[in-house]
């Protein structure tokens, strides 16, 4: 795409073809697009929310549409990585804010938004330490007593991560640092941030900016967080792969279609029995039912784009539910769940 004019916004045209550029895993036609556009004197934080932000929710659009394979999703990632590296490399701000820690919580591996809000934040005269992905809590604990940051911002993208961001919130407070949450799997709103410890949630990067930017750390003192988990939860946790292994000797019987599955097939099958585990164990965590009901209704849009029937998804979760039996808030909650699929 050539332009003959000076580029002032971020239009339809300009993100569709962006888009083609990262479908294509066209790394370096995506780079150069966005120094182009700095260089046409559009500010960074358009390029980074309006551009690269919005085309990635469109490629988890495409993958859950069954649009677009995993692998075409992880290339457009690493396309839209390289696209923000180049305005890191194009932007200087000296730091004049603070210092940040910035890392997803144990076991969320979903790092461009992250990475996005870091670039925000350090547009904005933060000193930031991206501490990346997946970050262990004990690792992120010894940053924060090696460096000691003004705040940390921690980001969670699915509910199963919870209980380890909870571990993370708690560790930080003890440590005297605020906590800013992020991500969609703190729930709608970001109700379930709060529960857990954290000092304020922010439902983007640039609100996130907004909330550092203006009377950070809160001056309110927050109560200690709730104890969180229970004895089904504890159970949940400890018994998943007996849970997994059981419901697969039992799938064919539950679910006749298993009996022609190929290998890959029966992984996929067990990946998926496995998030069923992880989302009612989450729910039974945090105590709210929304977590694993909004999962489940996910699953059936996902599934539908697959052309996989609703009974498959109603199969695991009755051979999750049959060895819960003993376990009331667990068996109920999968009983609800059975009770909104739809019927084929």
């Amino acid at each position: 795409m050539t332009t003959t004019h000076t580029v002032t916004r971020i239009d339809d045209a300009l993100g569709g073809y962006y888009l083609s550029l990262v479908a294509d895993g066209d790394d370096r036609g995506a780079a150069e697009l966005v120094t182009g556009l700095l260089d046409d004197g559009v500010p960074p934080q358009r390029i980074i929310v309006d551009l690269i932000g919005a085309t990635q929710a469109a490629v988890g659009e495409l993958w859950a549409a069954n649009t677009w394979t995993v692998a075409r999703e992880h290339a457009a990632t690493a396309a839209g990585e390289r696209a923000l590296a180049a305005i890191g490399a194009r932007t200087t701000v000296r730091p004049t804010r603070g210092r940040i820690a910035l890392a997803c919580v144990d076991g969320e591996w979903h790092g461009l938004p992250a990475r996005m809000l870091g670039e925000l934040l350090r547009l904005d005269g933060w000193r930031v330490d991206f501490l990346g992905a997946s970050v262990p809590g004990r690792h992120l604990i010894t940053h924060l007593h090696q460096t000691g940051p003004d705040a940390v911002a921690l980001s969670c993208m699915i509910a199963t991560r919870l209980p380890r961001a909870h571990a993370a919130v708690t560790a930080c407070r003890a440590a005297g640092i605020p906590v800013i949450a992020g991500g969609r799997g703190f729930g709608p709103g970001g109700r379930w941030a709060e529960r857990l410890g954290a000092h304020a949630w922010a439902s983007t990067g640039e609100e996130a900016v907004l909330r550092l930017s203006q009377n950070w750390p809160p001056a309110h003192d927050l109560p200690d967080p709730e104890y969180l988990g229970s004895e089904e939860y504890t159970h949940l946790v400890r018994s998943r792969p007996e849970l997994i292994s059981t419901a697969m000797r039992r799938l064919a019987a539950a679910y006749p279609a298993a009996h022609h599955y190929d290998p890959a097939q029966v992984d996929s099958t067990a990946e998926d029995i496995g998030h069923i585990v992880d989302f009612l164990a989450s729910a039974l965590y945090v105590g709210e039912d929304d977590i694993f009901l909004d999962f489940t209704r996910w699953t059936v849009d996902v599934l539908r784009a697959r052309e996989v029937p609703p009974n498959a998804l109603r199969a695991g979760l009755h051979l999750i539910r049959d060895q819960l039996a003993d376990f009331p808030s667990s068996a109920a909650l999968l009983t609800a769940a059975l009770a909104e699929l739809p019927r084929t």
